[in-house]
């Protein structure tokens, strides 16, 4: 309880010293902020969930995870080849500007998430476009040059919502930065990095998606998001009543936040969300599958579940959650921890114990350099699975990183693994996010370009049956997990904590956005 009120003190500086009026106001808290508010820019979620608040999307995410709902387009019908969507669009939607949302947004919003020159991480996820044409004012013909069998999925991710050209060519490389314009329920006001973003109501925002039931207005007149990057500072400043609401309260300490009389935790279901080391199988250090196995099968990821997580994660040996859509059973008995077969791979590629007790070959130290983000449980882990690496030889280099440049040195590719917590919707929405070629560097930082991977995707991106996607998308996984490119760690859970006195939360699955579009917020 000391610890928590020392945090509570010194918190009262970022809580305290609010820079907008308390009154109307929704205080909301994370850990991490971005480097910028651009989601067509972007992979990184602390840039997602904001996005989702100012800016929509055609559809929105039922809250069963999987199911697309009308949200900016009224309805849509597909071509039975599964290559030509039609969207109608909603008649009543404006800019937090005022502009008049019409079909002409969607046509320049998506032409600019595919265009070379923007070079954006996730552009994979509008499909193979071959063309997208207003046709009048309120209707989109969304042109395939094959079917994508996840598209309406991906249409409800920050990647692809709707952009105001005039904002976007006015700010150019302010955009997001400055300011940013959009059509959803909050409004982009300022931003202090690594310290707050505040955003304001959408008076005029009315088209909220079935999935609430309040469809707009927002019923507080601001929303606060304080970054708050210390564990223990953001644990007491909720039990202390300081913040409304978080979604990024450390796991280990949900039980004992659990146990307070003023506060809710909830935990988002489903939730597909792991966390994992990936390999950038290119570098000498760990081209070798035999080396990258190695150390797969060398840590106990129970005892790091139940040490670090509080048993608030399960340890995974997939890269697919054996609950999400289209996981491959058969990727089951491929990662089997075992430290002795370890030390043999590491043996069999060259690997000698040197008399420091690390590894060596042709001179040189088997230390690769692992990058982590400085925040949450991601040190504690990292630092446990360097105590593993040690009992066969392996140095691992740990280094971290702030939240807001991590992504850039993570561009600089110097080093051999990273570690992020990915979370996804279904198995093709992995895979089709890390292990396409297309995607290198970013997100398939594994650099892996690999010509079987990429048909065994694309066939299941183009599938007209669910049987065929399950079989594609199988293949797919077995492929890449046998080449042992991720260290699959933990499937880790998520939870929204909340005042008790602020209703309407119900924490939402995707991309981490728990908030979501806080329709239903109220005190």
């Amino acid at each position: 309880m000391r610890k928590f009120l020392m945090g509570v003190a010194a918190l009262l500086g970022v809580a305290g010293a609010a820079s907008i009026t308390e009154a109307q106001t929704l205080k909301m808290m994370k850990s991490l902020d971005a480097p910028h508010y651009d989601g067509q820019r972007t992979t990184w979620s602390p840039t997602s969930d904001i996005v989702n608040m100012f800016q929509d999307t055609l559809v929105a995410m039922d809250w069963d995870g999987k199911t697309p709902i009308p949200y900016l387009a009224r309805s849509w019908t597909v071509s039975p080849d599964g290559k030509l969507y039609t969207f109608k669009l909603r008649d009543d939607v404006t800019f937090c500007s005022g502009k008049k949302f019409t079909a002409d947004d969607v046509v320049y919003s998506f032409k600019r998430l595919v265009s070379p020159e923007l070079k954006a991480p996730l552009a994979w996820r509008a499909g193979n476009l071959k063309d997208i044409r207003a046709t009048d004012p309120y209707t989109v013909e969304y042109e395939l040059k094959e079917p994508f069998s996840d598209l309406l999925l991906n249409l409800t991710m920050f990647t692809t919502a709707i952009h105001n050209k005039e904002s976007v060519e006015s700010l150019g490389k302010d955009y997001g930065v400055k300011a940013i314009d959009g059509t959803g329920p909050w409004c982009f006001e300022s931003w202090q990095p690594r310290t707050e973003i505040v955003l304001k109501r959408h008076d005029a925002y009315k088209w909220g998606p079935s999935m609430y039931q309040n469809k707009g207005p927002v019923k507080f007149e601001r929303l606060s998001i304080k970054i708050v990057p210390e564990d223990s500072s953001r644990v007491a400043a909720m039990m202390g009543g300081q913040f409304d609401v978080t979604h990024q309260i450390p796991l280990q300490f949900i039980q004992q936040v659990k146990a307070s009389p003023a506060l809710n935790v909830q935990e988002a279901k489903p939730n597909f969300q792991l966390m994992y080391y990936g390999y950038k199988a290119n570098r000498p250090m760990v081209s070798d599958k035999r080396v990258r196995e190695a150390m797969n099968i060398a840590i106990n990821r129970a005892e790091i579940a139940k040490g670090i997580m509080l048993g608030n994660a399960d340890p995974a040996y997939t890269y697919i959650d054996p609950k999400a859509l289209d996981f491959a059973d058969s990727t089951k008995s491929i990662i089997k921890e075992d430290a002795e077969r370890a030390r043999k791979l590491l043996d069999e590629a060259g690997w000698k114990v040197g008399s420091d007790g690390i590894r060596e070959k042709d001179g040189v130290k088997l230390a690769p350099r692992v990058l982590f983000t400085q925040v949450a449980y991601f040190p504690r882990v990292s630092e446990a699975i360097q105590g593993y690496m040690r009992k066969i030889g392996v140095d691992w280099k740990i280094v971290g990183f702030d939240s807001t440049i991590a992504p850039a040195e993570m561009g600089k590719q110097d080093y051999e693994l990273w570690t992020v917590t990915f979370p996804y919707m279904s198995a093709g929405d992995l895979l089709n996010f890390y292990f396409d070629s297309k995607n290198i560097p970013a997100p398939n930082r594994m650099n892996w370009n690999d010509p079987l991977t990429d048909e065994l995707l694309r066939k299941g991106k183009a599938s007209l049956s669910d049987a065929d996607r399950a079989k594609y998308y199988a293949l797919a996984q077995q492929r890449v997990t046998e080449e042992h490119l991720w260290m699959p760690v933990m499937n880790v859970a998520m939870y929204t904590t909340s005042l008790k006195k602020l209703k309407g939360v119900r924490p939402h699955m995707l991309y981490q956005n728990t908030f979501y579009k806080g329709l239903d917020y109220s005190f």
